[in-house]
């Protein structure tokens, strides 16, 4: 195996198949990524079992070959290497790179030991790189981390015609997005819980290549194990979560008694000061006026902070406890000059949603924190 290519694209390409390297080795040669020169390409494939990710890259081919190599300690090289052209030779047991005056060698795992890589699922149709990125990190920000709820981890992806419905909730919170697609059948209706991890890793690094995302996925809907994602050169996939996912759609209130509008970026500013003084999670306390939203926290024997924001209020006045970081993971997420606060009353989930300059809501995304109980002083 012998090729020459340029450093950035070695580079990038290495820090995207790199991707799937687990931390925790259940194989040695998982801890590897395989390169594959032939036919003018070199193709670097990275896999644990349950993500696998590939990268294709046009060289300039001398002998084809391949080889398996220590893929963070690769990653780690090529992102360090000068600007120029990098020449990748496989001599006995090892591969040596050089680029200008820089050499490395490094010893090879056994590429008989390295796992073959699953086939990609059948094609189900395409979306906007950018739009898909975007739609990802809006639910992903209330999947849960609790391993014990393994459902929770996941986002549910529903296709039904042209529109993708995204939701993600870690009980506490629950995000749900709509967005447009092309899908492969006009009448096509399909879902999958798949892993929030692999799915934000995946969306942001598509994203930021722009251009359009292909999504795969086996057309029955029954017995789905892997869903696809990629793009002309780069290629992921993931195992589907199994298992019923809960009914979130009826968590959503279906009516408020308040509603309050309220400038995003004031709003987050807001939220950060006054959540200095809070610790361990504890929540911030809301008076929705008339005219203005006026936060709170601490208490007697700790340190505490007020303020008040203008706000236009639709409806009763109330007072009501949220968790901070949730708070302002919605209020990054809803993306708009303006957020409406909607209520039920001071035990009910409150609902946010992007609204535009003339405070209209903006569809497409809903955001629902729980309330908590109303703490003393």
């Amino acid at each position: 195996m012998k090729f020459r290519l340029q450093r950035q694209e070695f580079a990038e390409a290495v820090a995207w198949t790199a991707r799937s390297i687990p931390t925790r080795l259940p194989v040695p040669v998982l801890a590897g990524l395989l390169l594959q020169a032939k036919e003018g390409q070199l193709q670097l494939s990275g896999f644990d079992y349950e993500v696998s990710t590939r990268c294709d890259l046009d060289i300039q081919l001398f002998e084809e070959g391949s080889a398996v190599v220590a893929g963070r300690l690769l990653a780690e090289i090529t992102k360090a290497l000068p600007a120029k052209p990098v020449d990748v030779e496989l001599v006995g047991d090892s591969v040596e790179l050089t680029c200008g005056g820089a050499q490395f060698t490094l010893p090879t795992l056994p590429l008989e030991d390295y796992p073959r890589l699953p086939p990609m699922p059948e094609l189900a149709g395409t979306i906007k790189a950018a739009e898909f990125s975007t739609a990802v990190s809006r639910v992903t920000i209330a999947a849960g981390r609790d391993e014990t709820l393994p459902m929770l981890t996941g986002v549910q992806v529903e296709m039904a015609g042209d529109r993708i419905t995204m939701s993600a909730t870690d009980r506490y919170r629950l995000a749900m997005t709509e967005l447009a697609w092309q899908p492969e059948r006009p009448d096509l209706e399909m879902s999958a819980l798949i892993p929030a991890k692999a799915l934000s890793d995946t969306a942001r690094a598509l994203g930021a290549a722009g251009g359009d995302v292909q999504l795969h996925l086996d057309p029955v809907s029954t017995d789905q194990s892997l869903v696809g994602l990629g793009s002309q050169s780069r290629q992921t996939t993931s195992r589907i979560m199994s298992g019923p996912y809960p009914n979130v759609r009826a968590i959503f209130p279906t009516s408020h008694n308040s509603r309050l509008t309220i400038a995003t970026k004031d709003l987050t500013d807001v939220v950060h000061r006054i959540a200095l003084v809070t610790d361990r999670g504890n929540p911030l306390r809301l008076q929705v006026n008339e005219d203005e939203l006026v936060i709170e926290a601490g208490g007697l024997g700790s340190a505490r902070a007020r303020e008040a924001t203008e706000a236009k209020l639709e409806g009763e006045t109330l007072k009501i406890a949220i968790n901070p970081q949730f708070m302002l993971d919605g209020l990054g997420a809803v993306g708009s000059p303006n957020v409406i606060l909607s209520f039920v009353s001071t035990h009910k989930p409150v609902m946010m949603l992007p609204a535009d300059d003339n405070g209209e809501v903006i569809p497409g995304f809903r955001y629902v924190v729980m309330s908590v109980r109303m703490p003393e002083g």
